[in-house]
């Protein structure tokens, strides 16, 4: 018997002890030596790390990476409008900022714990997605159809963790893209699941669409330890299989910024029937660098280098604004309860649905201008769908997507 528990416990502390140094590895690759600690109101703890020492330069493609501090044009267009004449309004600034500044020459990073990367089923996997594959000639045929259509009738099936409604261009050469989108907090999204309103860019062969750069707000229990709601960016460059991650949780991104950290929670959020609020994103091509750079409003994040990729730095397949919603639990019975959006249905509007507006994108015209012809795709039209409105045959459209997840139409 005394033999046997000795056994086991060898066994057991082996297994666990590989796992401790898998996570001590990776905090140490995150966690950079930190200049100086902000503390901030809502509980995060921000590390300014000296800005040639961030994880993106662990890359091996950027091991003598020369860095670009500033894009050489215009980040799109500098359309600031909202919806309903005003009645939205634009958030600019983070809650940690409240708490300090970091000091130049450093950019400000969220400090990741040992329980945050406990919550995956491995630290390899930690900020990462799941496998996804978007076909081009697909997406192509859906966007000469011009219609809402469901995944069963496909050749290459959706992946059965991942619901989307959203709108799409499909075309060549896109060269950045834009929007707005109210920021919402859905409630009730699951803790192994997360909700996302964002930007998609790809790009890739005619088989399939593996390069992928996207941005906007999530709630992701499982990466954060919250259901709070907070701006995102992400990266592959194999379909999502083993590379990219969302933010600074991998080398990769390069931020340039001193004043934004991806991963800080967004406040205010919009409210139903009430005050709306939103945040601008864009993503556009440096043509000289072919750098892709992340800016929101008038605020720069930093940039993806065009060395980690083999089609971004020709530009563009398909630009998708939309939203996601990862889990176990779609496409079953019972369908998981984690809303998209606002988790009110598009029909309901503006001051109850999210929204996109002021969708932009930029081609070789070199002008950043309105995608004609947009089309729409929903997984799941019984639990997540779309709807393109507009006030008057003149004013800016609002494509309006989202929905509650689990309820009596999505069983």
């Amino acid at each position: 018997m005394l033999l046997t528990l000795t056994i086991l416990c060898f066994f057991y502390n082996g297994v666990h002890g590989t796992a401790s140094l898998e996570i001590d590895m990776k905090l140490k690759a995150l966690n950079k030596p930190a200049m100086k600690t902000i503390k901030s109101e809502d509980g995060d703890i921000i590390y300014c790390v000296d800005i040639y020492k961030q994880p993106a330069f662990d890359h091996p493609a950027l091991r003598n990476h020369k860095l670009q501090m500033k894009p050489s044009m215009e980040l799109g267009s500098r359309e600031t409008n909202s919806p309903n004449d005003g009645s939205s309004k634009l958030v600019t600034s983070q809650i940690w900022t409240q708490s300090g500044q970091c000091p130049v020459g450093t950019i400000p990073i969220r400090r990741v714990s040992r329980e945050d990367i406990s919550r995956t089923s491995s630290p390899s996997s930690f900020g990462r997605k799941p496998p996804h594959i978007y076909n081009t000639l697909e997406k192509a045929h859906q966007h000469k159809a011009n219609t809402n259509s469901t995944a069963g009738k496909k050749h290459n099936p959706r992946p059965k963790n991942r619901s989307e409604a959203m709108f799409f261009a499909v075309g060549s050469n896109y060269l950045g893209a834009q929007t707005n989108i109210n920021v919402w907090n859905p409630s009730g999204v699951q803790k192994s699941d997360y909700s996302s309103a964002q930007m998609w860019l790809l790009a890739g062969d005619q088989s399939e669409m593996s390069e992928v750069i996207e941005a906007g707000w999530m709630v992701n229990p499982r990466v954060f330890g919250d259901n709070r709601t907070r701006f995102f960016a992400y990266w592959t460059k194999d379909a999502y299989r083993k590379t990219g991650c969302i933010n600074l949780l991998c080398s990769g991104f390069v931020q340039t910024s001193k004043h934004l950290a991806l991963g800080a929670a967004i406040e205010p959020v919009s409210s139903s029937g009430h005050e709306q609020y939103y945040i601008t994103v864009k993503i556009y091509q440096d043509l000289q660098s072919k750098n892709w750079w992340l800016a929101s409003h008038d605020n720069v994040y930093g940039y993806w280098p065009s060395a980690i990729f083999k089609h971004l730095p020709q530009g563009a397949t398909a630009v998708q604004w939309g939203g996601e919603v990862y889990s176990r639990n779609v496409r079953k019975k019972p369908h998981t309860k984690t809303p998209m959006g606002s988790g009110e249905s598009p029909i309901q509007l503006f001051g109850k649905a999210c929204y996109h507006t002021f969708i932009r994108i930029k081609d070789a015209s070199m002008q950043p201008k309105y995608p004609m012809p947009l089309a729409e795709f929903s997984d799941e039209n019984q639990c997540y769908t779309t709807i393109l409105h507009k006030e008057t045959n003149v004013s800016e459209p609002y494509l309006y997507f989202g929905g509650s997840g689990q309820s009596p139409l999505c069983r």
